[in-house]
């Protein structure tokens, strides 16, 4: 296992914190407080998952799933299903096989989600990490609507070591991604990331404006494998499942990047966000650093939430 991997473990335990506090002791309290499984014991179960943000679909599918294998294994002990609770819980959140193809296809990814989630940090971060893989990435700053947008994704695209299109405030966003599609072909660039404005409050000049992008994309990059992030700031809980939805509306959306999961008691979303939506979580960010984003690992979520003492699993990503 890598010293970076190592890092981030201790560092996502760490962040998770408040949400432990708000999750895991309750769960602890009810295997502790019970000592037969019956209703009540689930009924406690219930309430603490769905108010520690796990969501209503993902807490009834994980306690439906272990109803029958308390049944199965023929478990009276409620101490003996807590690994099952642990285990159901990971596989509410497993990413597919094919969830980052597109990190190693020539491909076009939009970035996407309200201003104020990290959402141009998250660009930048993802710059770095893919020029790490040895990637050529090429940055568009289509977000021309939020003033200091250009200057804050130029400051990232330069510690990344990435070349960036636009930043111009005020210039049109579609007119921006033509460019780069134009530049990420000319440079064969293998993976152009769109950092595009997020206006949910004015969700029709936003649906337009997405849909011209997408149209350019379609018409002069229509080999690219397209992606679209929707990046959702951990600490606004169920707010944060909303955005998401709202932009599923306006969107094809193929991923989720959670940001600021460092120091919420709402960690909790990852879970129902997934489930909900049936999107995957696929990078969590845990801090300020480029190394504090990382491809999301439920396995290793998981343990750190309920702060299993063992060590992740030493696959690398």
């Amino acid at each position: 296992m890598s010293e970076e991997k190592r890092g981030f473990f201790s560092r996502l335990k760490e962040g998770l914190t408040k949400t432990r506090n708000n999750i895991v002791r309750g769960i602890d309290s009810v295997f502790s407080g019970f000592s037969s499984i019956d209703d009540d014991f689930y009924e406690e179960l219930e309430e603490i998952l769905i108010m520690g943000d796990i969501g209503v679909n993902a807490t009834e599918a994980i306690l439906e799933k272990l109803k029958s294998q308390v049944r199965e294994n023929h478990i009276k002990e409620p101490a003996a299903c807590k690994e099952f609770l642990i285990q159901n819980i990971k596989e509410q959140m497993q990413v597919g096989e094919t969830a980052y193809d597109f990190e190693k296809q020539q491909s076009v990814v939009l970035v996407i989600g309200v201003n104020g989630v990290g959402k141009t940090t998250t660009v930048g971060k993802l710059a770095g990490k893919l020029k790490g893989q040895g990637r050529k990435v090429l940055i568009a700053a289509a977000d021309t609507f939020r003033a200091a947008a250009g200057e804050q994704l130029s400051e990232w695209a330069n510690r990344a070591g990435v070349d960036m299109i636009g930043g111009v405030e005020g210039s049109d966003p579609a007119s921006v991604v033509f460019d780069a599609v134009h530049a990420a072909k000319a440079r064969n660039v293998d993976v152009l990331l769109c950092d595009t404005a997020g206006r949910l409050h004015n969700k029709k000049n936003l649906m337009e404006e997405l849909k011209k992008i997408n149209r350019i994309i379609d018409k002069e990059f229509p080999d690219a494998h397209r992606e679209n992030l929707v990046v959702l700031d951990g600490t606004t809980g169920q707010n944060a499942l909303q955005q998401a939805k709202e932009f599923g509306e306006v969107t094809d959306l193929t991923g989720i990047i959670l940001t600021k999961m460092d120091g919420t008691a709402k960690g909790g979303i990852a879970v129902a966000i997934q489930s909900e939506l049936q999107i995957p979580v696929k990078y969590i960010g845990v801090g300020e650093t480029i190394d504090d984003l990382q491809k999301f690992d439920a396995d290793q979520f998981v343990d750190a939430l309920f702060d299993v003492k063992a060590e992740p699993s030493s696959d690398e990503a």
